[in-house]
């Protein structure tokens, strides 16, 4: 199927994801940042129960609705190190079969979504087969690579579906276990909103961040494509005005806002307490 491209975005399908797969796996080399957000349909369920924590209550109220919903879409745009894209565009968004007559959702999220122009009839006829692009997605250099960086923006449940997919299971009912597989398929990650607090002057969500940061939208926001490309483009701008293009692995790299805990890296575990959005 021919691919529709709306700003600088290809849309994929089930029909074009071999095709669109395989010019991802011609651009990682050469631009091995990759900025991703996906959307989800809400929150539908709380767990019951005595936690020992907030960021346990945090982990098992993310590990229960993950398990329960499906993905609906996924972004990805393509960086170098330098921040700059491919001249002819590198973002995509993956529609996946969601089937709103037999797949559990949050009522307010598929009402955001839809007057986000989210096309449910779409994904429900074409959409992308979660095993189908798990396969390609093993196979196509993007995981399990050091030299791969994942930009993110309060991405727990983002990486959450992720390694639902990839793993085609459900997640461990511990939160280490779900860093030791985070850090198997995504060694490199940088939370946007967790660099956040490094960064006085930065506050809010996506959308405030990057009008305080005077970035330009492309696109429709709350679909993943826009959202994934504007986090890549702040990264890179918090990156050069607070960090001096320079992020300290250590003190940045692996940790999810909003998660209690963090995997080790680079030699070096961390923890801390947990933020709520």
């Amino acid at each position: 199927m021919p691919t529709t491209v709306n700003f600088g975005i290809r849309d994929v399908w089930q029909g074009n994801l071999e095709e669109e797969f395989a010019k991802i796996r011609n651009i990682i080399d050469e631009y091995p940042y990759v900025a991703m957000d996906t959307e989800f349909p809400g929150v539908v369920a709380r767990p019951i129960g005595e936690f020992r924590s907030t960021a346990e209550y945090q982990f098992q109220l993310l590990r229960c609705n993950v398990d329960l919903l499906k993905i609906i879409q996924l972004g990805m745009s393509f960086y170098n190190d330098h921040g700059q894209q491919p001249s002819d565009g590198a973002t995509w968004q993956f529609n996946f079969k969601f089937n709103l007559t037999e797949d559990m959702y949050a009522q307010d999220s598929i009402d955001l979504l839809n007057r986000s122009g989210i096309q449910f009839k779409q994904h429900e006829e074409e959409g992308i087969d979660v095993n189908d692009f798990a396969e390609l997605l093993i196979t196509s250099g993007l995981v399990l690579r050091d030299e791969v960086r994942w930009l993110s923006f309060h991405s727990a449940y983002d990486f959450g579906y992720l390694i639902k997919v990839l793993t085609a299971q459900n997640l461990s009912s511990e939160e280490s276990e779900f860093f030791e597989l985070l850090k198997l398929y995504f060694p490199k990650i940088y939370d946007v909103k967790y660099l956040m607090k490094s960064c006085k002057s930065l506050k809010g969500g996506l959308q405030e961040v990057s009008e305080l940061l005077d970035l330009e939208r492309i696109g429709p926001q709350h679909q993943a494509g826009s959202d994934c490309l504007l986090t890549g483009n702040a990264f890179f701008k918090m990156r050069e005005l607070f960090f001096e293009d320079n992020i300290d692995d250590d003190k940045y790299c692996g940790h999810l806002y909003g998660l209690g805990t963090s995997f080790v890296n680079g030699g070096q575990a961390y923890s801390g307490p947990a933020t709520n959005p």
